[in-house]
């Protein structure tokens, strides 16, 4: 092994995948994370992937790719193919909406019939925590739920208020096996690149590199 290669540090990617119907605010949560922003409007997401680059103490690079869905895909082939080559999913579903949640579990089943029953790298995400009407102790049986039954992470957030966003993919990095010490990192993170997948007369967000 020669001294250059040494110098190099290891570099890994890792790609989460947010899945939901539409609506329920995978885009806003996604944008109050990496911009610390809030968009009440809702523009219909055809597919845009985020990259971000996280530095692992210096001894390793994180390339975490974001993948925002759409909410109705028009090929089942193509939400299989981005499940196949997830590593983490969030099932986004919004607290006021129960059909939403039955979307969730759906997407849930469809993930462990590609990715096999012992796949756990998922998070259900209760969106929009800021608008239900229920009490603590209601939202307790519903993590309760989640995690004895699906066997999968939970975390109830809103994009509104920023309330628990980060730990939403606090939870999605542990759930992909990643080191503990990525989470403070990504405080430090830097976004790279940002592109839509999708439909060209879909809205385009701005692709150039932003610095946060």
């Amino acid at each position: 092994m020669t001294s250059s290669s040494l110098s190099v540090p290891e570099r890994r990617t890792a790609r989460i995948v947010f899945l939901g119907a539409a609506g329920v605010g995978k885009t806003a949560l996604i944008a109050r994370f990496l911009q610390d922003r809030f968009e009440p409007r809702h523009a219909r997401t055809v597919e845009e992937l985020h990259a971000l680059e996280c530095d692992l103490d210096g001894a390793a690079r994180l390339r975490l790719e974001i993948l925002d869905t759409s909410g109705s895909y028009a090929f089942p082939a193509m939400r299989a193919l981005r499940i196949r080559t997830g590593d983490a999913f969030a099932l986004v579903y919004a607290a006021r909406d129960r059909g939403s949640l039955e979307e969730a579990q759906r997407l849930r089943d469809e993930i462990l019939e590609i990715k096999g029953d012992a796949f756990n790298a998922i998070t259900v995400v209760e969106s929009k925590a800021d608008l239900a009407s229920r009490s603590r102790a209601e939202c307790a049986r519903a993590m309760r739920a989640v995690e004895d039954e699906w066997h999968a992470g939970f975390v109830s957030a809103s994009a509104r208020t920023g309330e628990n966003v980060a730990a939403v993919f606090r939870e999605l990095l542990a759930r992909a096996d990643l080191p503990s010490r990525v989470s403070p990192a990504l405080r430090r993170r830097r976004q790279i690149c940002a592109r839509d997948c999708g439909d060209k007369k879909t809205r385009r967000k701005n692709n150039s590199c932003v610095l946060s």
